[in-house]
This record gives C-alpha cells, structure tokens and sequence, in this order.
C-alpha cells in the first residue's frame, strides 16, 4: 500500500527575511551577511532543509511540556518521526522537502529581489558601535512551495496532515531564517493545493474522497492564521 500526495502552497515573505549563505572570502564593504542564492538562477531560494528542520521544531516545541529541556530528536514521539524521520534507528521521513523557488521575479524588476539592512550592535562599556550589512529577502517576494508526502499507511493519513497544518499554523506565528525575534521573516501560506497525482493499485479499494475534503480543510484553516492579520 503506497502511493504520493503532493502539498503546493505560495509562501508569502510578509517583512524581509534572511536565510543566510556563505559568508567566506567577503571582500571589504561586502555584505556581512548575504541569503543564500542558487547558483543557477542566480536568486535567493529556501532551501527545503531551512522549511523542513522549523516545521519539525515548532510542532515537537507545541507538544512539548517543558521545552526547555526537550530531547532528542531521535526520541520525538512516533507521530512526528514518521513525517520527519530519525538517524537512529534509522527512520525514513513521510514527508519531501523541495526547495522553494521564487515565483514572482518580474514584480521585483525595479527594485531588486533583497534589500541590505544596515544593523549597528553597541557596547555597552565603551559606547562603540559595530555596524553590520545583513541582507534581507524583501516583503512581497513569493516562493513556490512542494512537499511529497509517501501515503503508506491510510489509518495515519489523516492524522498525519493534520499535524503537518498544525505546523504550517504554528510557523504563521512564528518566523523562518534568522533574527526573527528583531522581525524578520514572518510569512504566511496562501494557495494551498492537496492532490494525488497518480494513486497507486493499491489504493483502489480505498474511498480517499470524504479523507481528502477532511484534509483539504485543515489547509484552509492554515490560510486564516496570520500574525497581526498583515496582508501580503
């Protein structure tokens, strides 16, 4: 019994975002901190470990009772070591990760993909500040989002996306990439599409339709939550 679902989504970039890429050799008056680009289109892209690895955090933090002391993540609970996998034993994840492409270059042809964020940190003793460039994906870009997930078992299917909406929810209210807590990277998810491309043989005894409504709806519930019901 086996087959795939594809989950596409538009990820909307709502303040400016910085997933960082290699710092080595900067030269003088460089950036300090640049996004990390594909090196064939020559654009910033998110990588889909980047999606991946919060998704997972934020979903074992909201099942967690003391996150400060969370374990492992070879000993997540079983539900989420079926979408995210482990490394001991070794666990293979439900759930592909592909990175996201951006969509809606054209919209940014006068002003540019990224914006350079001038940044000062002061210390406290001598009063000297120590300016920094960080490089910022800008408001308005969108990436196209894809993730696979292998319907292996069809009792978890449901309960599986569920907790991968739940996720995507959490992550609305949260930030992807770094320095968030300053207000980078809040996103939202829009265009949410759950389909299965090819069912396999296996899967013609099962009746997928009622399921499939279910799950469609949790993915409409991930679209009406939005921090501060900003609007890209």
């Amino acid at each position: 019994m086996y087959t795939k679902v594809l989950i596409e989504s538009k990820l909307n970039v709502l303040t400016g975002m910085h997933i960082g890429g290699s710092e080595a050799f900067s030269a003088i008056g460089a950036i300090d901190s640049p996004v990390i680009y594909d090196q064939i289109s020559g654009l910033p892209i998110i990588p889909g470990s980047s999606l991946k690895g919060k998704l997972r955090t934020l979903l074992v933090r909201n099942q967690t009772k003391d996150i400060q002391n969370m374990s492992e993540h070879n000993k997540d609970n079983i539900e989420i070591l079926r979408l995210f996998g482990a490394s001991s034993p070794i666990t293979k994840s439900r759930l592909q990760f592909a990175d996201a492409f951006i969509s809606n270059k054209k919209d940014f042809e006068s002003i540019g993909i990224t914006e350079v964020k001038f940044e000062n940190s002061i210390n406290r003793s001598s009063g000297i500040a120590n300016p920094r460039q960080i490089e910022r994906v800008n408001p308005g870009v969108i990436f196209d989002v894809k993730i696979i997930y292998d319907l292996e078992n069809i009792k978890e299917f449901k309960c599986d996306m569920q907790n991968l909406a739940k996720a995507m929810k959490l992550l609305q209210l949260d930030y992807l990439g770094g320095h968030g807590t300053r207000g980078y990277g809040r996103i939202s998810f829009r265009d949410i599409k759950i389909s299965i491309p090819e069912r396999s043989i296996d899967f013609n005894d099962f009746n997928l339709d009622d399921d499939m409504e279910e799950i469609k709806n949790f993915f409409e519930d991930v679209q009406n939550y939005e921090l501060f019901g900003i609007k890209a």
